[in-house]
């Protein structure tokens, strides 16, 4: 698989998204630099090393699986709606190798349909809600649209550089 990072500028560097509304540009280029990035360094990435934790930190397999879900989680407050059993089943089987025997591949291809659901909502979104008061969780925790919009974003980005990491000292320790 051709790197796309290696061969053009980073996504937020090559113009504006079609169809997207301005202000969540950088949202929708945080998250498909994202998911470039993991397609780039992960479509060779073992399976077998999926869960293992080097010096205690959280494992590929738990970030693959939490970048998918915290997304969808975050979407869904922006959208003003609680959580459905499902999200609650899949946030309490995050990092839990024993609850899924999803290979990496299709970790990544989960990770690719949420970032598609995202910038599907971040196109249907309209400007003028960005500052509407959205609750977080349970305890409806104050938040806004945009405050969730950039949130996924932000926090997307924060576990993609942990699991680079952590893939390229696993894969450095078995030989790869």
């Amino acid at each position: 698989m051709n790197n796309p990072a290696a061969t053009q500028p980073e996504v937020w560097l090559r113009g504006p998204l079609p169809d997207m509304p301005a202000l969540l540009q950088p949202v929708a280029h945080a998250l498909l630099q994202a998911r470039e990035e993991l397609e780039a360094e992960l479509h060779r990435f073992p399976d077998a090393l999926l869960w293992q934790r080097p010096a205690g930190v959280a494992s590929v397999g738990f970030h693959l699986q939490h970048l998918a879900g915290v997304l969808d989680r975050l979407l869904t407050y922006a959208r003003a709606e609680q959580l459905s059993p499902a999200q609650l089943a899949y946030l309490g089987a995050e990092g839990k190798p024993g609850q899924t025997t999803a290979s990496t591949a299709e970790l990544l291809q989960a990770f690719s349909q949420q970032v598609e659901r995202a910038l599907a909502q971040l196109r249907a979104t309209n400007p003028a809600t960005l500052a509407e008061a959205r609750g977080v969780g349970r305890a409806q925790l104050p938040s806004t649209v945009l405050g969730l919009l950039v949130h996924a974003a932000e926090h997307t980005m924060r576990h993609l550089g942990q699991l680079l990491v952590t893939a390229r000292v696993l894969q450095a320790g078995a030989g790869q």
